[in-house]
């Protein structure tokens, strides 16, 4: 829904092969699921992505809550040195918030605007 539908992303895209061996994580708010992340794990690099969380679940912590759990999750991974994301431009205070540092050039991704962020777990 956030993706296709508020963001735009075509959905022939929202679905990928990284899916299959994705770590994925999910938020609840009142037993309804309202939010969800993947981690992919590359060697020492652990990635979080797909994050989003439903506008009636917005402003209650529950994304920051996510990519934290993300981090735990790649800190557990003894090996993995660095977690990183792909942050869409307008959001990337939110990441530095949370201690992502960018990395590289803005990019697009399905015609969105992102830079890469990175941090150590």
């Amino acid at each position: 829904m956030v993706f296709v539908e508020e963001q735009g992303v075509p959905a022939e895209i929202e679905v990928d092969t990284f899916d299959e061996d994705a770590l994925h994580l999910l938020a609840f708010l009142d037993d309804e699921p309202v939010g969800t992340a993947r981690v992919l794990f590359d060697g020492e690099v652990a990635k979080i992505g797909r994050v989003c969380v439903l506008p009636e679940a917005r402003g209650t912590g529950l994304g920051a809550a996510l990519i934290g759990h993300g981090v735990e999750v790649a800190s557990a991974r003894g090996r993995v040195r660095r977690v990183m994301l792909g942050a869409r431009v307008r959001a990337m205070g939110f990441y530095e918030k949370l201690g992502f540092r960018a990395c590289g050039p803005v990019y697009d991704s399905a015609g969105i605007a992102h830079r890469d962020m990175i941090r150590d777990p």
